[in-house]
């Protein structure tokens, strides 16, 4: 399990953490998309992935950029 923190980012597990997220929800977003959301991880000779440090920053920054999704109604979904 990839817990230990480094001092230039994070692991995996400590980003999907940090965002309310499994770990194999992230890495299965970077392996079909080739990123999550725009943030390219290194890997470590080791094969793991050390995401940039200030990834939470930068995904704040998009989810606050991004509009706010409509809310469907009950008409659309199939409610009366």
């Amino acid at each position: 399990m990839d817990t230990h923190t480094h001092p230039l980012g994070l692991s995996t597990t400590e980003l999907a953490r940090s965002i309310g997220l499994a770990p194999d929800s992230i890495r299965v977003h970077l392996c079909r998309r080739g990123s999550y959301f725009g943030l390219v991880p290194d890997r470590l000779p080791n094969g793991r992935l050390l995401w940039p440090a200030d990834s939470l920053e930068r995904l704040k920054a998009k989810a606050e950029a991004m509009p706010p999704r409509p809310v469907p109604s009950r008409k659309a979904a199939g409610g009366e």
